[in-house]
């Protein structure tokens, strides 16, 4: 994976994290964590915040295997121009603070199920049902958890595209490891400012994305195929005879 798309997965998610506050933060919250013993405290926020950072890495894995197909098929640059345009049609539908996913009636089904599941694993305080937290919790319907996979796709491979939901999900982690720590403390007006700015932000994304398919030699931001390929053979040495 190259360094654009290292950036680009941190980048969204720490972008993410403010979205996520919002969404999932009630849900951590929810888990009845108590104080009284700060290492079994800490240890099962961690594990709740890793089930969700795997689950994304399996997301990332599973769309991965589509960019895969698409590389192998020749057509990884277009796959990368459509992902860029994707971001930014998605980001101009999160305008106003709104999760554009919400909007699917097939996914505001999906989310309750999910919501159900949930709320029996609540009710649990071992690592495991954290960790199965963490896991449905990554299977929230979210408009910004779809656009991190939806740019997943032009990471070009099944570990490639897992890789970078992983990156994704560490760029989360500060926020929420935060709110279970002290809670939800951002008002609900700031936070409101910061939700618009986010879907500018997915905008520029999406133009790295497009600049980036169309190869045009500009180092780090649009490098020819042929650059991205010898710097993958270099991490893999030189041989001798």
């Amino acid at each position: 994976m190259d360094l654009t798309l290292i950036i680009s997965a941190l980048a969204l998610g720490f972008a993410s994290g403010f979205h996520c506050i919002g969404m999932c933060g009630p849900i951590a919250l929810s888990m009845g964590m108590t104080r009284q013993q700060q290492l079994n405290y800490h240890l099962q926020n961690i594990t709740y915040q890793l089930g969700r950072i795997v689950m994304y890495g399996i997301l990332g894995g599973v769309v991965g295997i589509v960019g895969q197909g698409f590389g192998l098929a020749g057509f990884q640059q277009y796959l990368t121009i459509g992902v860029g345009i994707l971001l930014i049609i998605m980001a101009l539908f999160s305008f106003g603070g709104k999760d554009f996913a919400a909007r699917i009636p097939a996914v505001s089904r999906g989310l309750m199920r999910v919501k159900m599941k949930l709320g029996k694993l609540l009710q649990k305080a071992d690592y495991r049902s954290r960790f199965a937290t963490g896991l449905l919790n990554g299977l929230l319907p979210c408009g910004m958890v779809y656009m991190a996979l939806t740019a997943s796709l032009a990471a070009g491979g099944v570990w490639q595209g897992a890789g970078f939901m992983l990156l994704f999900g560490l760029g989360t982690f500060p926020f929420m490891f935060a709110v279970v720590l002290v809670g939800n403390l951002m008002t609900t007006a700031f936070r409101a400012k910061v939700l618009r700015v986010i879907p500018v932000m997915m905008i520029i994304l999406g133009g790295l994305f497009v600049l980036r398919g169309m190869e045009l030699g500009i180092p780090y931001v649009s490098p020819k195929a042929e650059s991205l390929q010898l710097s993958g053979q270099g991490k893999h040495g030189a041989s001798c005879h």
